[in-house]
C-alpha cells in the first residue's frame, strides 16, 4: 500500500486513496452582475419601445380596436418604465452591496490587527515579567509600555461603542452651551498624547465661540477630526484649526492638514461606513474605518453640515501675490492673509481641509468690568 501511494505513476493508486485538490477561492467581482444588469436594462428598453410602438400604430388606425389599444398603451407602458426603473435600482443596491461587503472585510482586517498587537504586546511583557529576573527600570518601562497597549485597545473598543451608538440613532444627550475653544483643545491634548506628538502639532485659532450641543457628540466629532488629520497629515504632521461664527448663528470649524490630500472623486466616499482608502493589508496606518464616519453622521444629527476640498498653507509674511493673499484669507477667514500661522508648512503644501458647519452658536464678548485690570500704580 505505502508503495502505490507513494508512487510516481498515477495508476498503482488505492482504489480508496482519494486526491483532495487545494480550494482555491476566486475573488469576488462585480463584473458579472453588472453585466447582466446591463443586458436586463437593454432588453427592457428595446421592448419598451416595441411595445409603445405597436400599440401607437394600433391605436393611429382609427378602427374598432383603437380603442383598446389606447388603453393597452396607457397601462403597459408605466409598468415598463417601472420594470426598468427597478431593474436599474436593483443593479445599484447589488454594487452598493458588494462594495458594503468588501468594507466590511478591510474592517475585520483592520479590527483583527489592531486587536492583536496590543495583546500580543501585553503576552509577551507579561511572560518575560512572569519568567525572568526584571530590574526595577525595567519594570517601569514594561508598566508604561503595557499602559499604552491597555490606552490603545481601550480607544479602540470607544471607537466601536461610538459608531454603535450613531449607527442606532444614539441617546437622548441632554444639550449645554459649550465653550468651542475648550473643547478643541482639549481633544487636540488628547489626540497630541495619543500619537505622542508635541503640543505645538495642532494650533488653534478659535474666538470665544459657544455652542448648544450635547458634549458627547460635539467631542466624539472634533476627536475623530483631529486623529484622521493628525493620522494622515505630514512627517511631522502639522493641523491647523479654524473657528468662525456667522451672524446667523452657523459655527464654522476648519481642520487643516498638511497631508497628501484626497482625490476629488474619492471624497464622498470617505465618510462612508468601513472605508479606508487602498489595500488593507498594504495600509500603514491605524484605524477601523469609522472616523470619518462618525464625523458625517453626527454632523448630520446636529442639523449642520460638512465639506471637504483641498486645503493651502499660508507661507510667510512676505505675500507678494495678490492671489496667495486672496486664496489664503478665504481659506482662514479668522486671521489675516499676511499674517502666518502658527504651524506654517513648506510652501506649495497642499493637504486636506474639512469644513464642518454647526447651528446654535454666538460669540460671548468679555464683559470689560469683569476683565478689565485695574491700572498700575
Amino acid at each position: 500500500m505505502k508503495n502505490q501511494v507513494s508512487g510516481s505513476n498515477p495508476a498503482k493508486l488505492a482504489k480508496d486513496t482519494v486526491i483532495v485538490s487545494p480550494i482555491s477561492h476566486r475573488p469576488l467581482t462585480l463584473r458579472t452582475p453588472v453585466t447582466l444588469g446591463v443586458v436586463l436594462i437593454v432588453l427592457v428598453v428595446l421592448l419598451t419601445a416595441v411595445w409603445i410602438s405597436g400599440t401607437v400604430w394600433g391605436a393611429v388606425r382609427n378602427d374598432s380596436t383603437s380603442g383598446m389599444f389606447w388603453v393597452m398603451l396607457g397601462a403597459g407602458a408605466p409598468l415598463l418604465v417601472a420594470v426598468l426603473a427597478g431593474v436599474i435600482a436593483y443593479l445599484t443596491l447589488s454594487v452598493k452591496a458588494f462594495n458594503l461587503n468588501r468594507r466590511q472585510s478591510n474592517f475585520i482586517d483592520s479590527v483583527t490587527h489592531e486587536l492583536k498587537s496590543p495583546i500580543a504586546s501585553l503576552k509577551l511583557y507579561l511572560q518575560t515579567m512572569t519568567r525572568h529576573d526584571v530590574s526595577v527600570e525595567q519594570q517601569k518601562e514594561f508598566h508604561l509600555i503595557m499602559l499604552e497597549d491597555v490606552e490603545r485597545l481601550d480607544s479602540l473598543i470607544n471607537h466601536l461603542l461610538d459608531a454603535a451608538s450613531v449607527e442606532r440613532g444614539g441617546e437622548g444627550y441632554e444639550a449645554s452651551d459649550l465653550s468651542l475653544e475648550t473643547v478643541l483643545s482639549k481633544c487636540a491634548q488628547g489626540a497630541c498624547v495619543r500619537y505622542k506628538m508635541p503640543p505645538e502639532t495642532v494650533s488653534i485659532h478659535c474666538p470665544a465661540i459657544y455652542v448648544h450641543a450635547p458634549v458627547v457628540q460635539i467631542e466624539i466629532l472634533f476627536r475623530n477630526l483631529i486623529d484622521n488629520a493628525i493620522k494622515y497629515g505630514g512627517s511631522p504632521p502639522k493641523v491647523e484649526l479654524t473657528a468662525v461664527c456667522s451672524s446667523s448663528g452657523d459655527v464654522t470649524v476648519s481642520v487643516l492638514d498638511n497631508g497628501t490630500g484626497i482625490p476629488a472623486n474619492l471624497r464622498r466616499k470617505v465618510f462612508g461606513r468601513f472605508v479606508r482608502l487602498g489595500s488593507e493589508l498594504e495600509r500603514s496606518k491605524q484605524g477601523t474605518g469609522l472616523g470619518l464616519y462618525l464625523v458625517r453622521n453626527i454632523t448630520h444629527a446636529l442639523g449642520g453640515r460638512i465639506n471637504i476640498q483641498d486645503g493651502h498653507w499660508a507661507v510667510s509674511t512676505e505675500t507678494t501675490d495678490p492671489f496667495d493673499a486672496t486664496e489664503s484669507s478665504a481659506l482662514e477667514p479668522s486671521s489675516s492673509a499676511s499674517q502666518p500661522t502658527s504651524n506654517p508648512a513648506p510652501k506649495g503644501s497642499i493637504g486636506t481641509r474639512i469644513d464642518v458647519t454647526l447651528p446654535n452658536g454666538k460669540i460671548v464678548e468679555p464683559d470689560p468690568e469683569t476683565d478689565s485690570t485695574p491700572p498700575a500704580e
